[in-house]
């Protein structure tokens, strides 16, 4: 796709990569295991991990413990709502820790123009990435245009700002030929990732989904799997499926099961 981004915020220090190098760099640290593979460590599995709290009411004390979580254990990022943008940018300044944002969640269906400037004011307010949720019924109405202007909208807000846009396509309420449909039309927009799901459906990730999306998109996207991860065996799972990215608020579970020390206080 050949679009930019801003692939870490190291000690104030951009780092900038193509989309393809800044995939690859970011999971770097953890080779694609076999399936259901045992022997992946915390310190592998954690670059993989985005830590999430999108609940409607989610503190400032509990966004705060959510960076201090990832701060201890090195995810990838934290995903928070737009709400708590600015806070969570504050904690993970001058670390490598990215903060996400959802954008038209969870449903999809606002105005292009209101996720634009959405995406706009989450950018002005520290996000790197940006997890939109695609038009579910322009896409299942057939509106191929509608959907592919929908996400470039959000695409080219983002890119001038070297930020990501990862699609979720909330795949419980689609066909397997719309789930190729949807990631077919995020390529076409220059999207970054495909996601399987807000976690807000009637049922999440699968690795059905993950292997689906992975085989449309191959290298041209990365894929996030999220939505009912909630122990390293599904994580696991997500990964050798294909996924490069795993969402979930299970995320220190996840990590104490595959043998990290907690975090005090």
């Amino acid at each position: 796709m050949g679009c930019w981004r801003r692939d870490e915020r190291r000690f104030g220090r951009k780092v900038v990569l193509p989309l393809r190098e800044a995939v690859i760099a970011s999971t770097a640290r953890m080779s694609t295991p076999s399936p259901l593979a045992t022997n992946i460590t915390w310190h592998e599995m954690a670059p993989r991990i985005e830590h999430t709290i999108l609940r409607p009411d989610a503190s400032r004390e509990q966004v705060t413990r959510l960076c201090d979580e990832a701060k201890h254990f090195n995810f990838a990022a934290v995903v928070v709502n737009p709400f708590h943008i600015a806070l969570a940018a504050r904690l993970t300044r001058d670390t490598p820790i990215k903060v996400a944002t959802v954008i038209g969640f969870p449903l999809g269906a606002t105005l292009n123009t209101v996720k634009r400037f959405e995406a706009s004011e989450a950018l002005r307010l520290g996000a790197d990435d940006l997890d939109m949720v695609i038009n579910i019924g322009a896409l299942k109405s057939g509106d191929r245009d509608g959907v592919v202007g929908d996400i470039a909208a959000v695409v080219e807000v983002a890119h001038r700002a070297s930020a990501i846009v990862k699609v979720i396509l909330e795949a419980t309420y689609l066909t397997d030929d719309e789930k190729k449909l949807a990631c077919e039309l995020c390529l076409e927009a220059n999207a970054d990732f495909v996601k399987t799901s807000t976690g807000f459906g009637p049922t999440g990730a699968t690795v059905e989904d993950v292997a689906l999306m992975k085989r449309v998109v191959g290298n041209r996207a990365g894929v996030k799997a999220a939505g009912g991860i909630r122990n390293a065996h599904d994580a696991v799972a997500m990964i050798s499926a294909g996924a490069d990215r795993i969402g979930t608020s299970a995320s220190v579970a996840i990590m104490k099961e595959l043998g990290a020390p907690g975090l005090s206080g």
